[in-house]
């Protein structure tokens, strides 16, 4: 059974993670998308500890409320920040020299593909949930039939001062609704809530989408061996962006589709994501 910690590293910024297993076996560190929070991991936490693994799966920098700078700078929520929260993380729990795993959901797969470019030396492999690598996803959107422009609307539209008032009204109905519609189960939607239904939240998890301004930083090649899952329901993803990854990976890769599922397949098939991790970091050890 994982329990809660609290990961410091550095003034005014203090991460609860969900944490289980040896702290000596090796790391696998786990970052969350929007609209959820750690808790989304918590097959896997349990699953990766079971495997003989360490697993930390921190609420990342606005989420956890002991690390929320003002979301009203949106500086403070740049994509160089998030990256260093999540090395600071791994360091703050292990050594600095050892290498980890990584998985990453949504906005903590961009980060997770960002970390493998930049530092490889840092990673043992890569897993990643969802969302494409970012050349993938650029070329994608700019395909003539505009699918994957139509399923990433919502990116602009948190822009609005407005959203997080209208992403919390009627007891955060939208949020409720998109999680249950992707096969989140009922106590999962009520974690995640616990953590990101209040004004101060909700705006710091906007804050990542407003301190990118909709520009992304331009990634080449990955060269950590990388497992992609992929639901072919997922509203957020075309087909066209998924399948186009391969082609920006330059290490050990494989994509797996999940037949059925939808944006959120660590919760709704976790059985079937535990098996193809496990199995991907066996074959590739830190």
């Amino acid at each position: 059974m994982s329990e809660t910690r609290w990961i410091e590293t550095g003034p005014g910024l203090s991460f609860d993670a969900s944490v289980a297993g040896n702290a000596a076996a090796p790391l696998v560190l786990l970052l969350h998308g929007f609209s959820v929070s750690r808790h989304f991991w918590q097959a896997q936490v349990d699953a990766l500890a079971q495997g003989g693994f360490f697993a930390v799966a921190p609420n990342q920098r606005g989420y956890a409320a002991k690390a929320r700078p003002d979301p009203a700078d949106p500086s403070n929520y740049r994509i160089d920040r998030l990256i260093g929260d999540a090395l600071d993380i791994a360091a703050a729990i292990g050594p600095r020299t050892r290498r980890f795993h990584l998985v990453g959901h949504d906005w903590g797969a961009s980060l997770a593909w960002a970390i493998a470019y930049r530092h490889p030396e840092r990673l043992g492999s890569l897993t990643i949930l969802s969302r494409p690598h970012p050349a993938a996803f650029v070329t994608a959107l700019a395909l003539p039939d505009g699918d994957q422009a139509r399923r990433s609307r919502h990116h602009q539209e948190f822009l609005d001062p407005g959203a997080g008032a209208r992403l919390l009204a009627d007891d955060a109905a939208w949020l409720r609704r998109r999680l249950a519609a992707n096969g989140v189960p009922a106590a999962a939607i009520a974690a995640h809530l616990s953590v990101l239904a209040s004004p101060p939240a909700i705006e710091a998890a906007l804050a990542w989408y407003r301190a990118r301004g909709g520009l992304r930083d331009p990634l080449g090649p990955i060269t950590v061996p990388t497992l992609y899952l992929w639901g072919d329901a997922d509203d957020t993803v075309a087909r066209a962006a998924a399948e186009a990854t391969g082609a920006h990976v330059a290490a050990p890769y494989r994509f797996e589709s999940l037949p059925g599922v939808g944006h959120y397949a660590a919760e709704q098939v976790p059985d079937r994501v535990n098996a193809l991790l496990l199995e991907h970091l066996a074959r590739h050890p830190a």
